[in-house]
């Protein structure tokens, strides 16, 4: 399987995105305790990892740990506002250092709502720069996008931009917003929307894409909001393959390891023919309504021989129908047996435990430097901060952290 692991390299950053589920932290990275979890990745046989934070080009040593992962054999990628990487110097380093893939994040081709969404003025200039500088070194592009209430009716007017004016990009990737951590769970009222809302723009954006032979996955959508393009679903094609993701966290919940993808259902999903495949509603923060979730009565077979026969994804070994829905009934089995303590340990790393990071006294006086500095963009933006229990959280584990690494 081609399964992927994510590191958070840092957990500060250079925007301020009021629907951020990441919000900075006290842990900081070192090299010595990141190749640590990228030896982890090797040793589980992983595909490749995938670099990411809060911004993680604001750490001093990115190209020492993207050339160690792709020195053991891993594919590397990451996930970056493009601020840095607007410098063609930097992204000449980054591909000396063996970074193959940037997922660039971009929410909107209009000024006015990609500066009111990432809380500073002036990104998209820097964003389009870092497409052009990433693509003449080398680097593969793809752009990322988090659905949200001020972008979610013009979802398909930025894919005609991107077309229109990078032609040269070829991937993007939709994820829904996610409600229920950091700034995105305290700010609903101002980012999140309906399904609905989004429904015709995506469907749009996909046909347009596929139009022009271009591919795209979208994550934390349920099938029914994307049944005609339900084998781009992120989440469907690890339910037909199973996959995993592991993620290092830099904060207290440490590694998260996820083998089961789904989520909350509707009593109408009970009937749903594609609920086998589908993620469902992700939604722990109780922002969406449930009612909106609709059943589905289209045959799963010709979306997931979309999945298994895909010629471009050659990480999946079981290409016949037949052969693949019997080991799917034995995954099935396997995950009902185990539900219990899937249960118990959902999202929790049960097998090894690391340690992620560290905090030192010199790391808790920078996050509370950050906070500040936060609290000032917060005031200017209108953007509410993440709960104080959550920075209670946050610094009680830092303190604790610090105090061991001391004795």
């Amino acid at each position: 399987m081609a399964n992927i692991g994510y590191i958070q390299v840092v957990r500060h950053c250079n925007h301020f995105c009021g629907f951020c589920s990441n919000p900075t932290t006290p842990y900081v990275h070192t090299f010595d305790t990141m190749k640590v979890l990228v030896d982890d990745f090797v040793e589980r046989g992983y595909f490749g990892i995938i670099l990411t934070g809060g911004e993680p080009t604001l750490h001093p040593e990115l190209p020492v740990i993207c050339r160690y992962a792709r020195d053991q054999g891993l594919h590397v990628r990451m996930i970056t506002n493009g601020w840095r990487l607007a410098d063609p110097a930097f992204a000449r380093e980054m591909a000396a250092a063996g970074l193959q893939h940037v997922h660039i994040s971009v929410y909107s081709h209009r000024p006015e709502v990609e500066e009111r969404l990432r809380g500073v003025a002036k990104t998209l200039d820097k964003a389009f720069a870092a497409v052009d500088n990433a693509s003449a070194v080398g680097i593969a592009v793809n752009i990322n996008c988090v659905i949200n209430k001020l972008n979610c009716d013009h979802l398909h007017e930025t894919i005609d931009y991107w077309i229109a004016h990078h032609p040269a990009v070829r991937h993007f990737v939709w994820n829904n917003l996610d409600p229920s951590m950091g700034r995105a769970e305290v700010n609903q009222g101002q980012f999140l929307h309906r399904l609905a809302d989004f429904e015709w723009s995506l469907a749009m954006a996909c046909q347009r894409l596929a139009a022009t032979g271009r591919t795209f996955r979208v994550e934390k959508v349920p099938l029914c909001y994307m049944t005609d393009f339900a084998w781009a679903s992120t989440e469907t094609r690890k339910i037909v393959k199973g996959e995993e993701r592991i993620v290092h966290f830099l904060d207290d919940k440490q590694t998260v390891r996820q083998t089961t993808w789904g989520h909350l259902y509707a009593e109408a999903c009970r009937v749903c023919r594609l609920q086998p495949i589908c993620g469902g509603l992700f939604d722990r923060g109780n922002g969406y309504d449930p009612t909106e979730l609709t059943p589905v009565f289209v045959d799963l077979e010709p979306i997931v021989r979309q999945i298994i026969e895909d010629p471009a994804d050659p990480s999946y070994s079981l290409r016949d129908f037949a052969t693949w829905h019997a080991n799917f009934e034995g995954r099935k089995a396997e995950a009902r047996v185990d539900a219990e303590r899937e249960k118990a340990s959902q999202y929790r790393e049960a097998e090894k435990k690391l340690t992620i990071g560290h905090v030192t006294s010199e790391s808790l006086r920078l996050f509370e430097k950050k906070r500040r500095v936060e609290g000032m963009a917060a005031a200017r933006t209108g953007v509410a901060l993440e709960r104080d229990e959550i920075v209670r959280q946050a610094l009680q584990a830092g303190e604790a952290g610090d105090a061991a690494s001391e004795t």
